[in-house]
């Protein structure tokens, strides 16, 4: 029996789970283009997490980046020492990918919420960067003040305390 090899990216990101690893790809998946769930594999063998077949293995892609998931059982929770940063160009984008991601979740200050598995993610206008690293150090103080502020990121609010208006 000859085994399939897929390419492997160096290094992917590896979430733990406690039972949904399945229902998190899936719903990553529907939200972002250029996404889908690839593999589910179950664990032939007992481990310390359950007995076989009680653990998942899940690979997914999401906007081509490939992820790895599993469910197997309680461990570490999720917290803000990992989080996830979407970049938006457009208040649209910020808007959907906000909307879609803080459903069953919680917002929380300056573009960040957790979904309703726990992760953390940033929702950020790429143009931030850009006023935050300004040359123009008030103007970009004035910008991460405004930013400091929000919950969920307004660009236009953004560029007019840049800008200073």
């Amino acid at each position: 029996m000859a085994l399939m090899s897929t390419r492997l990216q160096k290094i992917t990101p590896f979430l733990w789970y406690t039972k949904e690893a399945e229902e998190a790809a899936r719903y990553y998946a529907s939200i972002f283009p250029d996404s889908r769930v690839d593999r589910v594999v179950a664990m032939p063998t007992d481990s310390p997490s359950g007995p076989a077949g009680s653990v998942k293995v899940v690979d997914f892609t999401l906007f081509g980046q490939r992820f790895t998931a599993m469910s197997a059982g309680p461990h570490d929770p999720f917290n803000h020492a990992i989080s996830f940063v979407v970049n938006c160009e457009t208040q649209d984008e910020i808007d959907r990918y906000w909307t879609a991601l803080l459903e069953g979740g919680r917002a929380e200050q300056c573009g960040w919420l957790r979904d309703r598995f726990g992760v953390a993610w940033q929702i950020t206008p790429t143009v931030l960067v850009d006023m935050m690293s300004s040359p123009d150090t008030e103007r970009g103080k004035r910008a991460a003040q405004a930013m400091m502020k929000m919950v969920k990121l307004d660009i236009a609010a953004l560029k007019a305390a840049f800008e200073g208006t």
